[in-house]
Parts: structure tokens; sequence; C-alpha cells
């Protein structure tokens, strides 16, 4: 399958995070895999995790691609396997600079939500994200700061059928988010959040597939819903992540960023056949 549809033109700025290592959960495909490939190419040292084997392959590949990389198999919702990523990155690498909270599960539960659907969500979600960050607070103190950057999404601002558990969850991040910011400000510890809009990623390949129409198909139907009618790349979610985790963004702490195609700046009437197209160039 063709993994582009539009082409995206991003120049990486060479050695920008040389010296600099992250941690990135959820690291092995998606979101989390390009997040860690373009650290890896501005200079960067990774520690990632993922919950499937997948990774192994990944580092494999980092290593013949040179990029710096270890990975880690477990599940975020384990309070122990969170401690001992962070302390594993240190063993490693000697310091802790960034942390990418991005692991979340996908699970989504509305009116008949189940307790254990509830407490999936939260411990692989915002609870996971509080954890690392806990435990990567001192070690990025003792080294003298750093930048964390929290995924959240689109599905925080807004009501969508039987998603309950993670809709709450998505917003409970972008809260903790804004508490973490405060709290961390004076150890020079910045956090902010993202928002992707709908990204092409496994989950939705797997939906695009399921009546063989592929990205070509569903890649305009859904994109509708963005003011830019068109669904984003993994890359393109990545590169604002790189920014926020940045100098350039030294000045910015406890803010969302939205990187949706403009989907949360539009109402319902702007998915009419007579307004704007921004086409999918």
């Amino acid at each position: 399958m063709n993994n582009t549809l539009y082409k995206t033109n991003h120049a990486f700025v060479p050695k920008r995070f040389e010296g600099k290592v992250a941690i990135v959960t959820g690291g092995a495909s998606g979101l989390g895999r390009a997040i860690t490939e373009e650290f890896c190419k501005e200079g960067g040292k990774v520690l990632f995790t993922d919950i499937s084997e997948s990774g192994k392959i990944k580092q494999e590949e980092d290593a013949k691609n040179g990029y710096n990389t270890t990975f880690l198999m477990g599940d975020m919702g384990d309070e122990a396997f969170c401690k001992a990523c962070v302390v594993e990155t240190n063993k490693k690498y000697g310091k802790i600079d960034y942390l990418v909270n991005n692991a979340f599960s996908f699970a989504a539960a509305g009116m008949n939500a189940k307790t254990e659907d509830w407490m999936r969500s939260f411990k692989v979600g915002p609870l996971a994200y509080a954890r690392m960050a806990q435990e990567v607070y001192p070690y990025m103190k003792k080294y003298g700061g750093g930048a964390i950057v929290n995924i959240s999404s689109i599905s925080a601002h807004i009501a969508q059928k039987d998603r309950w558990t993670y809709n709450t969850s998505k917003g409970a991040v972008n809260q903790l988010t804004k508490c973490q910011a405060l709290d961390f400000a004076p150890y020079k510890i910045r956090v902010n959040s993202v928002d992707p809009g709908w990204i092409w990623t496994k989950e939705t390949d797997k939906a695009a597939n399921l009546d063989g129409g592929g990205r070509e198909k569903w890649d305009p139907i859904w994109g509708r819903f963005h003011i830019l009618r068109r669904m984003g790349l993994a890359i393109e979610v990545a590169r604002p992540v790189l920014f926020l985790l940045s100098n350039d963004a030294s000045f910015i702490t406890g803010t969302n960023l939205a990187v949706d195609g403009g989907y949360l700046a539009i109402g319902s009437e702007g998915l009419g056949e007579n307004t704007i197209n921004a086409g999918s160039q």
C-alpha cells in the first residue's frame, strides 16, 4: 500500500538533539515510532517502550539506520514498569532530558462501560502519564531541566458516540498537563500536550481496509472533517512534538497544541459541499 497520499516536506535540523536523551512510550508503531525516528534523525538517543515484541524489530532497524535506541517491552499500566523505564534510561544513557507520553489504551466504551473499562483507560492513560512524569522529575531536576509532551487527542474536546472512557481519559490528560506545567516550572521542566486529529496509523489503516478500500478511498471521506480536507501523517504530529521539546519552545508551557488539520476549528456546517476546500496537497 502507498503510505503517502500527498507529499510532505519536513526538513530535519541536524544535531539539534545531539547529546539529548528522550523516553518515548508506545514507540514501536504509529505516532510513537515517528517521534522516535525523527528525534534520532536530529542526533538524539531514545529509550522507547511498547506492549508488543515488535519493538525488538524496530530497535534492530534503528541500529541499521544509525539510530541509538533501546527498547523495553511492558505495559504502561504497570507502575513498576514505569519506574523501570526511567531507571534503565538513566543507567543506559546517563541522563534524561525529555519524556513523550504517547502509549494509551485505544479501547473505548460508552453507556455500558464496566469498571474495568474505566480503569484500563485511566491506568494506561493519564495515570501512566502522571507516573512517568513523577519518575523522570528527579533526573530532569538533577540535570538542569527538561521537557515533557503528553499526547492527547481531539477527543478530549468533543462528544463521540460510545466513547465515554476514551474521551474522558484524554480530557484528563489535558488538565494534567496544565497542573504538571505549574508544579514543574520551578525546576525548568516544561510540559505541553498535543491534540492529533485523524492520523493514518495501523488502527485507521485497519478500519480503512475492512472493505478493501484503503487510504485512497477513505482519506477524502474521513478528511472532510478537517479544514485541510485530508487526514494527517504520523510525521506531521512528530515534527510539532519535536518543536515543543526543543529550545525553540523555551517560553511555551502548559499549552495544548492542536495538530488536527483544523478539525476543532469547524462546526457541522463546515462539512457542506460549498465550504472551503483546501485540497489534499
